[in-house]
């Protein structure tokens, strides 16, 4: 039994109670009976009354109970709408007190998070507000009466954050470029002569609106100022350049280019109007030293002819090279010539020194070549033949790389500038070709005049005989001393008697005895001269034998120039 149940048994016990304490109470004063009915239904009105009373309170309370339930259910949805949320469903089985309670509870939160969430949204406006103004961008699109959802409110910060990134990012490029401005307005002695020249340098910085149009203008005016300056800095380096071509040309003493405004660093205004009042004053000198000026400019062109590898031809091309009437029309037109050449030579740099390193490769080859053919390399000592033949192959090696890489190049650069690639007059591979051939000619005639040559000796030693082309030191032998044997490529030569002259064959020479030598006149082979003494020995049998040996070797051997001078005795 609930104990509302027992206190409303004792409260029924209570009044029984009291209505029997009543009754004796009236039996004792002697109430007459018709009196007790009155007096007990004024009693039961009364309680009646009271317990009416009692019972329309507590429905007036459910009443209440229930209006508020409706309330909260109805103001509980228009919250989940507004905050977009999903319905609240509270629970059915539950007293109309709890479910009352649970509503109102919930209508409270929800109430604090449209409440939170305006207020964020307000925050959240003015920090918009505040960087649109400095970034003077359009604020970000939202309803400021409905009530945000958490994805708008997580986008809108989102947003505020790319903003404030994007606001530091404005103001460090602007406090930069605000440095570098000042700067260079310093060093091209500028003032700020419009109102955004003189907001950017004058102004705060929190003053400046970092909108994009204002960020392109300062980026705009910082690359002006930038061209300004690299514009002073060319004109200033190409009047030093100029001063110091002048002064090379005017041969101006050292004394004076020291003094000079050349050696000022930078390129501001008052160092650039320096520079051009010594190039003025050095092209007057320049009017008044006409000739020798024109002679140094034509040194010069003659060196860039050289760098280029220009032909004869195309150096006759340039007609007042060769006029000797110094005017200033003259220096006009070697300056423009110089000019151009300069620019082609700068343009074409790396291919000129390629060709370059190609010909000085040419012309060490060549040298080691007609080294090669110098007998007296065969007498040196110390590993330099060796070194040379090495030197010689790695040579030739390096010019048939360089000559391929060369090739492709050219054929690159005539591809893309139309035309072809002259090296003195011709192009490179016709120039390479020619020169090859001119070596393999070289080579063609010096063996022709080596074998020219020992033709002409055999036919002189035919006839005449040989002779010692160097005096030889021999020691005398006795008639009974053996003579010496040489050894030359595996054949043993022995030396003749004190009267006979001993050259070696592999020298294209024989041996010859007083009585073997042929008649001026192309005597038969074998018949000997008359003797101018009275009896002459018969010659010895060796020598016999080596003569003829000799006589065959000449006959029918022919043996280089080279091998001659490296195997004479």
């Amino acid at each position: 039994m609930r104990k509302s149940e027992v206190l409303a048994a004792e409260a029924v016990s209570c009044l029984n109670r009291a209505m029997a304490a009543l009754r004796d109470i009236w039996e004792e004063i002697g109430i007459p009976e018709e009196q007790r009915l009155e007096r007990t239904d004024v009693v039961k009105k009364h309680i009646k009354s009271l317990l009416d009373m009692m019972v329309a309170e507590e429905e007036s309370l459910k009443e209440r109970l229930l209006k508020s339930i409706a309330l909260c259910r109805k103001e509980l949805d228009i919250l989940c709408r507004e905050l977009q949320l999903d319905p609240f469903e509270a629970e059915e089985e539950s007293t109309i007190l709890q479910m009352e309670k649970n509503l109102r509870t919930r209508v409270e939160v929800m109430l604090k998070q449209k409440r939170d969430r305006k207020q964020e949204l307000k925050t959240l406006q003015e920090q918009d507000r505040d960087l649109c103004d400095i970034l003077c961008t359009t604020p970000f699109c939202i309803d400021s009466n409905a009530v945000p959802s958490l994805e708008d409110l997580d986008r809108y910060r989102r947003h505020l954050a790319s903003l404030t990134a994007e606001k530091e990012q404005r103001r460090e490029e602007f406090v930069s470029s605000k440095r570098q401005i000042i700067l260079l307005m310093e060093e091209l002695d500028h003032t700020p002569d419009t109102s955004f020249e003189r907001d950017v340098v004058c102004e705060d910085e929190e003053a400046f609106c970092l909108s994009t149009d204002n960020i392109a203008a300062l980026q705009s005016l910082l690359q002006q100022l930038e061209a300004r300056r690299s514009l002073n800095e060319a004109v200033c380096t190409e009047l030093r350049s100029r001063i110091v071509a002048l002064w090379e040309r005017l041969q101006v003493p050292v004394e004076e280019r020291e003094s000079s405004a050349v050696h000022v660093p930078g390129s501001r205004a008052k160092t650039r109007k320096a520079l051009q009042l010594e190039v003025d004053h050095l092209e007057e000198l320049k009017l008044q030293n006409m000739k020798s000026v024109i002679q140094a400019i034509r040194a010069e062109l003659a060196d860039y002819w050289d760098k280029c590898f220009y032909s004869q031809e195309q150096r006759e091309g340039f007609s007042p090279y060769y006029d000797d009437d110094y005017t200033e029309t003259l220096l006009e037109l070697h300056d423009a010539e110089v000019g151009k050449m300069k620019n082609y030579y700068e343009m074409h740099k790396d291919l000129f020194e390629a060709v370059q390193k190609w010909e000085e490769n040419w012309k060490l080859f060549l040298e080691l070549e007609r080294k090669a053919t110098d007998p007296s390399r065969f007498a040196n000592r110390g590993g330099n033949l060796l070194k040379e033949e090495k030197q010689r192959a790695k040579l030739q090696k390096t010019l048939s790389k360089l000559q391929e890489e060369l090739e492709s190049r050219v054929q690159a650069w005539e591809q893309e500038h139309e035309g072809a690639f002259l090296v003195k007059g011709q192009q490179f591979m016709e120039y390479v070709t020619e020169q090859w051939q001119l070596y393999r000619l070289e080579k063609e005639k010096e063996k022709q005049e080596r074998h020219l040559k020992k033709s002409r000796q055999i036919e002189t030693e035919m006839m005449y005989g040989s002779t010692p082309r160097t005096p030889i030191k021999r020691r005398v032998l006795g008639p009974h001393t053996p003579g010496k044997v040489r050894k030359l490529n595996g054949t043993s030569i022995s030396s003749a008697t004190p009267n006979s002259t001993v050259r070696s064959a592999f020298g294209g020479t024989i041996y010859h005895s007083p009585t073997s030598r042929l008649p001026p006149s192309g005597g038969k082979f074998g018949q000997a001269r008359t003797p101018s003494r009275a009896a002459a020995k018969p010659p010895r049998p060796g020598h016999r034998e080596r003569n003829k040996e000799n006589m065959s070797q000449l006959n029918g051997t022919t043996l280089s120039a080279r091998t001659f001078k490296g195997f004479q005795v």
